[in-house]
């Protein structure tokens, strides 16, 4: 994602299930996060990689005799990766960092799994675009739905990373919904259970567990969108989804929803129009502009917020 363009063109009980998350106790070989905040880098080094007494002295006496920080030392005698320091400093400045070992499970979520790269950095920029369109302060509270007229135009990798980065802004709760009730994804980039989710809520078969918390991204929770149905665009047209939204936008700081592609279906103006406000996702030399004009004109004469129109390039 590089580019961001103006463009002019009874939920209560589920809502209860989007508790705080519980804080295991840490395995071996992982951080106490909550603990790293007061904790030197060095003894969340040691605690990660589980380095011996004798590996952390040779660590401290290289540091002494090169007048380097312990990272820099431990990183010299391979003891540890420049990862593991990144990763040590981002529990002390409260920052969600996935430890290497953890990343193959959620390739896609390059914002949690490489925050100091270039696509984690523009994600960071359109967050800061986004919360000024959308989220600005004393603003009617909204809904976020992300958009795309066709499939492939990276929808889903959107607004998962963009979720985990508001999410990283600390302080809030950000949930992320997954309104694809044609071929969901969420769950997998997430990796969490699919068995219950949004369309069982509009049928009225929710479970109270239907809103699920992201382990390692305090603050940040998913609603799948549970068994596929028959009905999809049904759905999302019933008034109680309309009335989710809203309670959804009451409770959380940011809301995220992802759509289907509108070349399926009405779905994505449907539930843009539920939101009350909307961002287009196009893909650089593959979207078509007639295809995209068509989308936003689907949204004319509504009261949605169309907040810009990113191209992906990635």
């Amino acid at each position: 994602m590089a580019k961001f363009r103006d463009s002019e063109l009874d939920a209560a009980s589920v809502l209860d299930a989007a508790a705080p998350e519980p804080v295991p106790a840490p395995a071996r070989g992982t951080v106490d996060e909550a603990a790293a905040q007061d904790r030197s880098i060095g003894d969340i080094i040691r605690e990660l990689r589980n380095l011996s007494a004798e590996q952390v002295e040779s660590v401290l006496a290289y540091q002494r005799e090169h007048g380097v920080r312990f990272g820099e030392a431990a990183v010299a005698l391979k003891l540890v990766t420049t990862d593991d320091v990144l990763y040590a400093l981002s529990q002390q400045f409260h920052y969600p960092y996935a430890p290497e070992a953890h990343r193959k499970d959620c390739p896609e979520l390059v914002a949690l799994n490489q925050p100091f790269g270039a696509q984690a950095e523009a994600f960071r920029a359109l967050r800061s675009q986004v919360i000024m369109r959308v989220w600005a302060e004393h603003a009617p509270r909204k809904a976020l739905a992300v958009i795309s007229a066709d499939h492939g135009d990276g929808k889903t990798f959107f607004a998962a990373n963009l979720a985990v980065s508001l999410a990283q802004l600390g302080g809030g709760r950000t949930l992320l919904v997954d309104a694809n009730l044609r071929s969901p994804r969420q769950h997998a980039v997430f990796g969490l259970d699919n068995h219950s989710g949004l369309s069982g809520i509009l049928s009225g078969r929710a479970d109270k567990d239907v809103i699920q918390p992201v382990a390692g991204v305090p603050g940040l929770f998913v609603l799948g969108a549970g068994t596929t149905p028959p009905n999809p665009l049904e759905l999302v047209e019933r008034p109680a989804f309309g009335l989710l939204m809203r309670e959804l936008a009451a409770k959380f700081d940011h809301v995220v929803v992802d759509t289907p592609a509108a070349r399926s279906g009405a779905d994505a103006s449907v539930v843009s129009a539920r939101c009350g406000a909307a961002i287009v996702v196009a893909r650089k030399d593959q979207s078509r502009v007639a295809a995209l004009q068509d989308l936003m004109a689907s949204l004319d004469g509504t009261a949605v917020r169309l907040a810009g129109v990113v191209v992906n390039e990635f």
